[in-house]
Order: structure tokens, then sequence, then C-alpha cells
């Protein structure tokens, strides 16, 4: 028996031993350096990372028989092999030590290429660690990037300290007639999961509410409100949200690239209380479009967007449909505040943050930065579904100066639309479409303390060409410090118990 152990122990050493080989390789003795830029997929060079942040895998591009790279920061060193297709998978505790004690200073990377025989080092370039780690958690659905009837589609939770993906919840596997379904709109209060809302749309439709990992199905639909509820945002600290409360349709385009337009011909502010489960509006307007509420951090402000549509005026819906497809590329949405009094629960008058119209822009999605200074929001050349827009870019209004500036060294020729602050402020999350223009993907920005966005680096994957193969589209990227506990089973069964479904109230 002692034997039979020892035989064992001894193969399980050979095997540790030939796993990590390719991170414990020796560098080549002698290396001629070339004036010749890394070039790596995805680019992660002179980045600003968090210290906290999955193993930054990569594949470089050069020609190179063999590749070797040489990691130093901090005292600390990671010497790594590429495989036959140049990728390079970093020992996950080297990673570690090595950001760990490189925090706060930088990471040198020297890559080493082997052509006919002889090595070389490439220009190194470096990765700054922060000091500020980025919340753990990452959720987002997937989706297909253009218009799909409710196919297969999810929820899902990254933990941006490794690879390890859960499923929240998805609406089918396989197409049922019977239970087909959407699901969209997941928001959280303040970063934590424990409350937590989406939406159902279509069949077992409703806005499922998670408290302390408990769920339930709501039914928001009232005739005192213009629709269904959309766009939420939940107050910091009560058991509040603010909705949109939209009508939306689609323009589909003959000639323009951009072959879709999501667009609004009816959308109002409402408010729901979660203890009393009543639902109100708050602005209810026939010219104006208001929509993307969002709390500031201490619960006495709403920003918005919204745009003066003036043709709406005494028009049905199915004429405000007709209006908005002819003079959808006219319609610009300013950025809006609503002063709110949490003792007595009313909002003052509008207060315009920005004029965007004037300016020949349109605004979408505002979100404050937890300290209260910034807000956050994308520009582009019209309308609010900027998730089509190659106009779209980043832009952050500083709230103590006023000053508007658009985040250059963020921003990318492509679409740069919707976004997440990290807890701390320091970090940005956003869908991009800055690699092939087709597929939106979530991107990490470092945002500092002057209130300037550093160059942004794609979320990390064990093996980098996952995010070539996959054919669906990160949509709507929101930060946790904790992970879901609700699983996908109890979702599943609280959307598919329509006899439990609660009516909400209408007051007013």
């Amino acid at each position: 028996m002692f034997t039979i152990f020892r035989t064992l122990l001894l193969a399980c050493i050979v095997l540790l031993a030939t796993s990590c080989s390719k991170q414990n390789s020796q560098l080549p003795e002698q290396a001629t350096p070339l004036k010749e830029v890394a070039d790596i997929y995805p680019d992660y060079r002179d980045i600003v990372a968090p210290p906290n942040i999955a193993p930054l895998d990569f594949m470089v591009k050069n020609e190179a028989d063999e590749a070797m790279a040489h990691l130093v920061g901090g005292g600390k060193e990671l010497i790594a092999e590429a495989d036959e297709n140049g990728t390079f998978r970093l020992d996950s505790l080297a990673w570690r030590d090595l950001l760990t004690a490189a925090r706060g200073a930088q990471v040198e990377v020297t890559l080493y290429v082997k052509r006919k025989g002889d090595w070389h080092t490439l220009t190194p370039f470096h990765i700054t660690v922060a000091q500020e780690p980025i919340d753990r958690y990452l959720s987002y659905r997937l989706i297909e990037p253009s218009y799909e009837l409710y196919r297969q589609l999810g929820l899902y939770q990254r933990d941006l300290e490794g690879f390890g993906v859960t499923t929240i919840y998805e609406n089918n596997r396989e197409y049922s007639q019977d239970d087909n379904h959407c699901i969209n709109c997941h928001n959280y209060q303040n970063y934590s999961t424990e409350r937590m809302l989406f939406h159902v749309r279509a069949k077992h439709g409703g806005t499922v509410v998670v408290e302390n990992g408990k769920p339930r199905k709501l039914n928001m639909k009232s005739d005192s409100i213009l629709s269904s509820t959309v766009y939420p945002t939940w107050h910091p600290d009560r058991n509040w949200v603010v909705f949109s409360s939209n009508q939306t349709g689609q323009v589909f385009h003959m000639k323009d690239p951009q072959k879709i337009e999501v667009v609004d011909y009816g959308s109002d502010l409402v408010f729901y209380d979660a203890d009393r489960n009543e639902l109100r509006n708050i602005l209810k307007t026939e010219a104006d479009l208001e929509t993307f509420p969002c709390w500031a951090p201490d619960g006495r402000r709403v920003f918005y967007c919204s745009a003066h549509v003036p043709e709406f005026v005494g028009k049905t819906a199915e004429q405000r449909q007709d209006i908005i497809g002819k003079i959808h590329n006219k319609v610009r949405y300013n950025l809006m505040s609503l002063p709110f009094d949490p003792a007595t629960g009313k909002f003052g008058a509008p207060v315009v943050e920005m004029d965007c119209a004037a300016e020949g822009k349109s605004c979408a999605v505002p979100r404050i930065s937890p300290d209260g200074r910034y807000c956050l929001f994308t520009l582009a050349d019209f309308g609010q579904f900027h998730i089509w827009h190659t106009s779209s870019d980043l832009y952050v209004k500083d709230l103590v100066t006023g000053t508007i500036t658009a985040l250059a060294e963020t921003n990318s020729p492509n679409v740069d639309s919707y976004h997440t602050w990290s807890s701390n402020g320091r970090w940005i999350v956003f869908s991009s479409r800055r690699d092939d223009g087709s597929y939106t993907r979530p991107y990490i920005a470092y945002f500092d303390k002057d209130g300037r966005g550093h160059k942004a680096f794609l979320l990390p994957q064990e093996d980098p060409e996952q995010n070539l193969r996959l054919t669906k589209s990160y949509n709507v990227p929101e930060l946790t410090r904790d992970a879901v506990r609700t699983t996908a089973k109890q979702l599943k069964e609280c959307i598919y118990r329509d006899e439990d479904t609660q009516k909400v109230k209408y007051v007013k």
C-alpha cells in the first residue's frame, strides 16, 4: 500500500512540475533588442489595472516561432511561455503575487520572440497597478447584436478576480412559443445584490424584485401611467425606485449601415414605493420624452434625459409612432435633473444640466459617481439608444465646477455606450464596439481623482480568443460588491408562477 501511495505522490509531483513549467521557464541567455512595438490582443499596453483583476492573458501577434514574456514589478517577476498559438496564459497565483507587490507602481512587460533560431526582445510596455480595487462582480446580459425576437439570452455574473461565470437567469435554451420571453434592465441598489430587479417581457411578463434573496414578480401596468416601467434606478438607501415608462419602437433602415434605430414615441418618469407597493407619476408630459433616470448618491436629486418634441402634442400613440419614424434623427435629449425632498417625497422643478440639443448632440444614460462629484453620460448626434451610434462617446460633467469634458483617452472611434461606476468611483465599465463595430464587449477604464479617464482595456478572459468566438453582445454591465445569491432555479419558479404575480397599486 505504501509503495502505491509513494508512486501516486511522485506522479502528482511530476504532473504539477510539468503543468507549471511554462510559468517557470528560463529566459534566453542572449536576445537582441528590436525597435519593434509589441502587438498583442487584447491591447493591455500602458493601461492602469486594478490590483485585484484576473490575469491579463493575451496573444502575441508579432512574427514569432516561439515567444516568452517577462513581467517585473515590486521586486517580483513572472516568466511565461506562449503556447503554439502565441497565447500567454498567466499563472493566477504568480499573477496575484505580482500585482500585490506592484500595487501603486508599474509592471514592466518584455516580450521575447524567436525567429530563425535567434531570440529577440520587443520594446517593453508597462501596466500601472492602481491602489484602488474594482468591485469583484460584473453582471451583464448576453444577446444577439441585431434585431431578434427573444431568442436565447440571459443574465450572467463574472467574478473579476478570476474567470468564473455564473448564470443569474436564462430565458430559453430551446425555443418555446408558450414560454418565450425577454429579460432586461437588471439593476441593483447601491452596489449590493441584497436588492435587485429586472423585467420580463412577453410570456410570464412582469418586474422581478429580489430582496434578501427572495424574488417576487410584480405587475407594474396601470391605465394611469404611459406604459410598462422600463429603465430603473434604486434609491441609495430607501426602498424606492424611479422608473421611466416608455413606449418604444424600432426604425429599420434600408441603406444606412446602422440597420436599426430604437426610438421612444412616449416616455415619462414614475415613482415606486416598494414598501407600500405603490406607483405614481413624477413627470407626465405630452411634448417631452423623459428617460434613463438615475439617483444621486445622497438621494436628493434624480438625473435623467429629456427631449422636447412639440409635434407630439394632441397626437395618439399610433400617430406619435409614425412621427418619430420620420424625425428620429432630429430628436435630441438634454441632460436634466429633479431635486427631491425625502421627507415629503416630492420632486421640484426640472433643471437643465446640459443643453445638449443646443450643441447639436443628444444625451443618454447619466450615472453619478459615488462621491456625487461627476455625472458620467454618453453624447451622440441624436436619439437615446446609443449602443447603435458610432458617434457615441463618454463625457463627464463636474457637478462642482460645471465643466463638461469628453473622456478622450477612454473613448474610441466606434461605439462607447452603456456604463457603470465602481463603488469607490475609480473605475468605470462600459460597452464598446471598438473591436469590430458589430459586437459590444465590456471595457474597463481607470478614472483618476482629477476627473480624467484613462486608456480602457477589454475584460480579460482565460482564453483571449473567447472574445472573438462569442457571437453575442454584452449588454448593461453593472458592478456589485457581492454575488447574486438567488439561484436561477428560484428565479424561474418565480417567473413561471403567473398566478402569484402581485398587482402594484397606482396612487396620485
